[in-house]
């Protein structure tokens, strides 16, 4: 091969100049981060609302994030789109760490469409969907959009069913937490629905299938945008939103607060942390805390307080279905999930709204490797033709089946009243509890003894003397001879009866005795339950 002289070299102004193109690239990168305009970004202030990229810093550990798909822009035509072509296309994917671990996120850029979806917009959330699924790691979704984008017609329609489809297969695989920021209406409801996790922020964010101009078109109704999906409607009510702020900032920190105690994915455990509060504190204020007579109510947020370490806990759903609480907690530096009956609430039974609460819940702790704690207290189900003809046969198996079906460690503690089918259902060892611990002062029976005596010694009541004092007499015999708080441990149903001052060091040593539980399930491709 013969070389070039230097007069039949390529001349230097048609080389490729490289610092041009990397400057020509900061430009562009520099372009992308400002976003739209200043202005968009003052109205999005203005409205008490962040923008997408000061979200993210707020989420991931300082300087952890890495973009993906920064440069890519739609190529729709029509409707003066063509002269609109953003970098980003709205929506700001990429990943970063929380506490140190691998996160994946999206975030929709309100200022750049409205935060609309169009196909490369969704195309973006379905890459880092991917990457999330394939890296086992958590997905945060960032929500402030308006829906679909009109003008891509419907391009964006299908860019939610791939969202869906990928929410769904995540499901049970990876922890998937929505953060509800700004509108979310139509069917863009559907994906945070499907994921682990609700956030909302009060006044700022909203969901609802049909706007309130629909509802009032249709039904004649006249709501606003927060009284129809608001936060507080969707924490209190619909039971949709599983956390309510008044902030982002807030809202934000406690999503980091929450992945702290969550598995990467359904193969690992839940990180463990060295515990501060000794292993061996007894509780000895529970002895007090919880009245013996079961027709006093008590906060039994107290009883976890005091049980768990440093008193901290995080409640799910803490505003809906008040009767039972469900919490994310550690004993000795490891992650537990805590049923429990509310005795504050409708005297603790277990409802519609109860039973939807607590199955979601156990299915979740379940699916994440985290060891279910159930604190019973509960006098029943609750009685009413709203409740039958609502379904609350068909809701309330959805919690005995979430109990059945799940895998992990399970222990149950009786404080108090354990009555009937509810009882049953409230994990009880029949029902495959690994260990089931008792109060002194626990009541385990078919139903309450005034009950119970109303109905075996009816005759003899009804032929005494006097009525009352024979009633009073019989419920003295039930009580004692079917109630008193060994018979069930007698009968080997409860493995043990405790002090509750010894709750918390004897839930410890039994959760480290079960954590290599393992157990194998039926080959099946997947369970029908209850709907």
């Amino acid at each position: 091969m013969t070389d070039l002289s230097e007069s039949e070299s390529v001349p230097a102004e048609a080389a490729p100049d490289a610092r041009g193109r990397v400057a020509e690239l900061r430009a562009i990168r520099d372009e992308a981060l400002r976003g739209p305009s200043e202005k968009a970004t003052e109205a999005q202030h203005a409205k008490g609302k962040l923008t997408a990229r000061e979200r993210i810093d707020l989420l991931l550990d300082a300087g952890s994030f890495h973009e993906v798909g920064m440069l890519r822009r739609h190529r729709a035509t029509g409707f003066g789109l063509e002269a609109k072509r953003p970098y980003t296309d709205g929506v700001v994917t990429g990943h970063g760490t929380v506490h140190g671990r691998p996160v994946f996120v999206y975030a929709h850029d309100f200022r750049i469409f409205g935060g609309a979806l169009g196909e490369v917009h969704a195309a973006k959330i379905h890459k880092i969907m991917d990457m999330a699924i394939a890296a086992g790691a958590p997905l945060v979704s960032l929500n402030d959009g308006a829906g679909a984008r009109i003008q891509e017609g419907v391009s964006a329609l299908a860019g939610y069913g791939g969202i869906f489809q990928r929410n769904t297969r995540a499901s049970g695989v990876i922890p998937q937490i929505s953060v509800m920021l700004g509108p979310c209406a139509g069917g863009a409801a559907y994906s945070p629905a499907l994921t682990d996790f609700v956030f909302m922020v009060r006044e700022t964010s909203q969901m609802f299938i049909t706007g309130p101009d629909v509802v009032q078109a249709v039904t004649g109704a006249e709501v606003s945008h927060n009284g129809l999906g608001g936060a507080d409607v969707h924490a209190g009510t619909s039971g949709v939103a599983h956390f309510a702020y008044d902030d982002e900032e807030t809202c934000i920190e406690e999503v980091r607060y929450l992945l702290s105690l969550l598995p990467s994915n359904n193969r690992e455990n839940p990180p463990a942390i060295p515990a501060k509060d000794p292993v061996d504190r007894r509780c000895e204020t529970l002895v007090d805390l919880v009245p013996a007579d079961g027709n006093r109510p008590y906060d039994m947020r107290a009883v976890i307080e005091e049980i768990v370490d440093d008193g901290e806990f995080l409640e799910v759903h803490e505003r809906w279905a008040q009767n039972i609480l469900c919490a994310l907690a550690r004993l000795d530096g490891q992650v537990v999930g805590i049923v429990a009956n509310q005795p504050q609430s409708l005297a603790g039974v277990l409802d519609i709204h109860a039973s939807e609460k607590a199955a979601r819940f156990v299915q979740m702790c379940d699916a994440f490797n985290i060891p279910i704690i159930t604190l019973l207290d509960v006098p029943g189900f609750l009685p009413g033709v709203d409740q039958e003809h609502g379904g609350i046969i068909r809701h309330g198996a959805k919690l005995l089946y979430a109990y059945c079906n799940a895998t992990v460690p399970r222990i149950s503690v009786v404080l108090r009243k354990a009555y009937g089918g509810a009882y049953i259902v409230m994990d009880s060892q029949t029902i495959g509890a690994d260990v089931t611990l008792a109060w002194p002062t626990n009541e385990i029976a078919v139903m309450g003894a005034e009950g119970a005596a109303n109905v075996i010694f009816r005759r003899q009541i009804n032929a005494a003397d006097d009525p009352e004092a024979m009633r009073a007499r019989m419920v003295r015999e039930y009580k004692s001879e079917l109630m008193h708080p060994y018979y069930a441990a007698e009968r080997g149903l409860v493995d043990d009866v405790i002090e509750p001052a010894e709750t918390r060091p004897v839930l410890i040593a039994t959760l480290a005795m079960l954590r290599t539980k393992h157990a194998d399930l039926p080959a099946r491709k997947h369970g029908n339950p209850p709907q």
